[in-house]
């Protein structure tokens, strides 16, 4: 088993059925593809050359097969992966519309929800340099809120950077959603939140009163859509315009940007060029109708971002 992952991103991945074109309707065409917060984050380093794994439970069905098959093409590291024969593979159906795309989901008792401490016991084995984890795994059983807090409280890991993508789904919690998801934030090393969702679940209107709410980690990323990002490092505040692009779907823009941002720490780049690289690889995914996306090699995205500074960024404001 390899032990030379530079990412290890563990949750949930579903087989995501998006019509080709127009809507969800009975005589129309799809396409099925992984769809999964974390795997998505790995696919996008995996692409422009990163060493990432993913690390979860799947149905012992064709569906499973899907999701493997493809991460596989894009080069994600599969071998922490496990077949449940007992439990199915999710699947979620996506209905664009000229207002958004909503999202259906059919997930309960699926083979990850059985995901436990256990398993990230084995996983550490990979001794991965970062472990990429979002708000959604910890509200899909009790079992796997236990093993989330396992993993970012207990460190079974070691020294591997714990990176925590809140991604609040309100759909899968019951009201407990704020207190679970501030601790996780607040032990982790890595956090990203979107400014939406911390107002949301935690009433805080400015990625300053976020930094206020959540000053544990070294490095926490707010996102405002597409206005901007602001990232709070140990170097000081720093924030960078997001990118005006034509979009189709929004849907993934976030795993995107962390992917984007993550690529840029692994090639020890500047804050600033971390933010615009994740602005880069999330402008792309939205211009996608899937949670996909063509990106260029790693050192390509950051050339990229490095050749913005002089029109897109201002000194960093600490």
């Amino acid at each position: 088993m390899a032990d030379n992952l530079e990412l290890l991103a563990i949750g949930e991945t579903m087989v995501m059925v998006s019509p080709i074109t127009g809507r969800l309707t009975a005589d129309g065409t799809y396409l099925l593809q992984p769809g999964g917060a974390e795997s998505n984050v790995a696919a996008h380093l995996a692409r422009v050359g990163h060493r990432a794994g993913w690390a979860s439970v799947l149905g012992s069905d064709p569906l499973g097969d899907i999701v493997l098959e493809a991460l596989n093409t894009d080069g994600v590291d599969t071998e922490s992966v496990a077949r449940d024969p007992e439990r199915p593979t999710a699947v979620y159906f996506k209905d664009p519309t000229s207002t958004g795309t909503t999202v259906y989901y059919y997930r309960s008792g699926s083979a990850a929800s059985g995901m436990s401490r256990l398993d990230a016991q084995r996983w550490a084995a990979r001794k991965p340099g970062i472990v990429h984890l979002s708000g959604i795994t910890p509200a899909l059983s009790d079992s796997c809120r236990d093993m989330v807090r396992h993993i970012v409280h207990e460190r079974p890991f070691g020294d591997a950077v714990i990176c925590f993508d809140i991604n609040h789904r309100a759909s899968l919690w019951n009201g407990e959603a704020a207190d679970e998801l501030l601790s996780l934030a607040r032990s982790s090393d890595i956090v990203f939140v979107g400014r939406d969702e911390a107002e949301s679940i935690w009433e805080t209107s400015t990625a300053e009163s976020v930094r206020a709410l959540v000053p544990e980690p070294p490095h926490l990323i707010v996102k405002d859509g597409s206005h901007e990002a602001v990232s709070f490092t140990p170097d000081g505040l720093f924030r960078e315009p997001a990118r005006a692009v034509d979009v189709v779907d929004v849907v993934g823009a976030g795993d995107g940007f962390a992917a984007g941002w993550l690529s840029g720490m692994l090639q020890g780049q500047g804050e600033a060029v971390r933010l615009r690289m994740g602005h880069g690889v999330a402008s792309r995914v939205v211009q996608s109708p899937t949670d996909g996306a063509e990106l260029p090699s790693a050192a390509d995205l950051a050339a990229e971002a490095s050749s913005l500074t002089s029109t897109l960024s201002g000194p960093p404001r600490s």
